[in-house]
């Protein structure tokens, strides 16, 4: 009787514990995941109209959840002027720091990029695996580049195929590379071996020259990588870049998608795996550059991938 007492003291405390330990890891797993937002060329972290506006909507719709929104410089002129004027790889030197230092993020985070933004967290995915960095939602991101100025597709295609060779003139000298942010993701498909050797941030975050594996394998880490293409965008030429396609080397009038690319066909960046492994999501929405509804963020990104 004394043993089978003890015994039964034993499972007694072993229920109990175990009834603890469910419940601590379910309000643990409850917590959140934070989420990152870099924001697009001329906006910045915090204008009500944008990104603020964003913000809100994610704390509204996921109670709890810590959202970070990235500002580079002191204020929001001043981050706005640097999506001009500011070198990426610093920016995004900046930012690694600043994720890294946050305690927040520590447990690994989410991030939206917008534009730009998509791009450059990309390259913090590749370059800056702590914290880690776990879905990452690319809405309307360059991420092969562009080769046409904002709405220049409304132009007749010989003057903005003009414009484009006189931007493209300089578009590739140190200077211009170093210090003008969307010279840092010019793509000109004319002359592929010089945007190759010349760009200081895209060719060599799309490991273009030499495969940085580091970059590789810190990529795939991702759990989701979506890109999201707006359908009628007149910012970003080709819009397709939106998705890593872009126009086939040696002219700029016929495109081809990623699974046609280098990149893809050679695993350069292991997209290819990721594809495979159901982790690259491509989604597309019937609008101009960036223009999307709260009902569509909600449904189709919030509770896909952010919940």
């Amino acid at each position: 009787m004394y043993i089978l007492h003890k015994e039964i003291v034993f499972l007694f405390f072993v229920i109990n514990f175990c009834q603890y330990l469910c419940v601590a890891s379910k309000n643990y797993s409850s917590t959140p995941t934070p989420i990152v937002l870099w924001h697009g060329m001329g906006d910045s972290c915090c204008f009500s109209f944008s990104l603020g506006q964003i913000k809100n909507i994610l704390e509204q719709e996921i109670p709890g959840v810590y959202v970070k929104s990235i500002r580079i410089g002191d204020n929001e002129i001043e981050d706005v002027e640097n999506s001009y004027f500011k070198n990426a790889n610093e920016q995004i030197k900046e930012v690694c720091q600043d994720l890294k230092s946050d305690e927040k993020l520590s447990d690994g985070y989410n991030a939206i990029g917008f534009s730009q933004g998509s791009q450059f967290l990309r390259a913090v995915a590749q370059r800056c695996p702590d914290p880690r960095m776990k879905n990452l939602i690319s809405l309307g991101g360059q991420h092969q580049g562009v080769y046409g100025l904002p709405n220049c597709g409304s132009l007749t295609y010989r003057f903005c195929d003009y414009l484009r060779r006189i931007l493209n003139y300089g578009a590739y000298l140190n200077y211009i590379q170093n210090k003008f942010v969307q010279a840092e993701y010019w793509h000109d498909p004319l002359q592929e071996d010089k945007y190759k050797k010349k760009s200081v941030f895209l060719a060599e975050i799309n490991n273009e020259l030499v495969i940085n594996e580091e970059y590789k394998k810190n990529l795939q880490q991702l759990e989701s990588f979506v890109l999201v293409m707006f359908t009628q965008d007149t910012m970003v030429q080709p819009k397709e870049s939106e998705w890593f396609g872009f126009y086939k080397p040696g002219q700029s009038t016929e495109l081809q998608t990623l699974q046609e690319s280098d990149l893809y066909i050679q695993d350069r960046l292991g997209l290819k795996k990721m594809d495979n492994d159901g982790k690259l999501h491509f989604l597309s929405i019937d609008g101009n550059h960036l223009q999307f509804n709260d009902t569509w963020l909600k449904e189709e990104i919030i509770t896909k991938y952010l919940i």
